[in-house]
């Protein structure tokens, strides 16, 4: 009899030291368990506080802006008054949708109309400058219906200029880039020597052929160079062939030029207003479903006037 208690002592000892390893074990592992979800989150939370400025900072993506090769066109290049100009942003969240440049005693402002009211005013720096400025050099907004307009400074046309935004809602500086482009004016605001002239060049009544470049639209279209070219009674014109047929007419200045032909190419007479600068034009394209006025420019370069 004392031998069965003995042996049954024996495997309750057993029993008992089996159920305190695997108490032990579900204890490491619940430790183990807590530890790993105590990490994690410490993880996640030092991920999320690491991303939150990221995330409120972010904008749109930065778009190219200007063309290669520009110089920067002061106001003592161009002569005094009033004129549309097309202007680039670097952000399609900043959209100017019309500006008007003003030129007078020796310095240039630009009005510019915006796409929406999201902004409250704006800084022609950076926006870390802009934190560090006082408010009295923020150019604030002027409210126009569902617009908000603002006149800024400008430094210099064909130049990427800096300028910070303040928006509204997020109550945070972002920084933009703008190029007022010059080869948006018309002739009459480019002042002496801005460009070549036939006078200038001392070109007499004649044909000759020139190099021809053209820039805008979506880069497809392309014209013919050289182009011929001609003199009389002291004014240009030039025969601009198009790569297509499909533009029914163009408008240079105030003039609206209808094609000389449009069977293989379309084939225009063009004034030459000026050489050596980007002469702007628009041309009507019908390859859409509806008509387009597209805006270009073409260069006519004086180095390369051969008869």
């Amino acid at each position: 009899m004392n031998k069965k208690i003995a042996i049954v002592s024996i495997l309750l000892a057993a029993v008992l030291a089996s159920c305190g390893d695997k108490g032990n074990k579900a204890s490491s592992k619940e430790e183990t368990t807590t530890t790993v979800a105590a990490t994690t989150e410490e993880v996640t939370t030092a991920a999320e506080t690491e991303a939150e400025p990221t995330t409120e900072k972010a904008t749109a993506p930065q778009q190219e802006i200007g063309y290669e090769g520009m110089e920067a066109v002061t106001a003592d290049k161009l002569n005094e008054g009033e004129y549309d100009i097309n202007v680039d942003s670097s952000s399609s969240m900043f959209k100017i949708t019309k500006c008007k440049l003003t030129v007078a005693d020796g310095k240039m402002t630009a009005k510019m109309t915006m796409s929406g009211s999201g902004y409250e005013y704006l800084f022609m720096g950076t926006g870390e400058d802009a934190e560090k400025a006082s408010e009295s050099e923020y150019i604030q907004a002027e409210n126009d219906s569902d617009h908000v307009i603002f006149t800024v400074p400008v430094e210099a046309l064909d130049k990427e200029i800096d300028c910070a935004a303040f928006s509204k809602r997020k109550e945070l500086w972002y920084d933009r880039k703008l190029v007022f482009r010059a080869d948006s004016l018309p002739t009459d605001a480019l002042g002496d020597g801005a460009y070549a002239t036939v006078e200038s060049l001392g070109l007499a009544d004649g044909e000759y052929k020139v190099d021809v470049k053209l820039e805008g639209g979506s880069g497809k279209a392309s014209i013919q160079s050289p182009a011929k070219l001609t003199v009389k009674d002291g004014k240009a014109s030039a025969e601009v062939i198009w790569s297509s047929n499909k533009y029914d007419y163009m408008i240079v200045g105030d003039e609206k030029i209808m094609p000389v032909s449009i069977d293989e190419f379309s084939i225009f007479e063009v004034p030459v207003t000026g050489f050596d600068y980007k002469m702007p034009v628009k041309a009507d394209t019908t390859a859409m479903s509806t008509p387009h006025e597209i805006d270009y420019t073409i260069f006519f370069d004086s180095s390369t006037i051969a008869e």
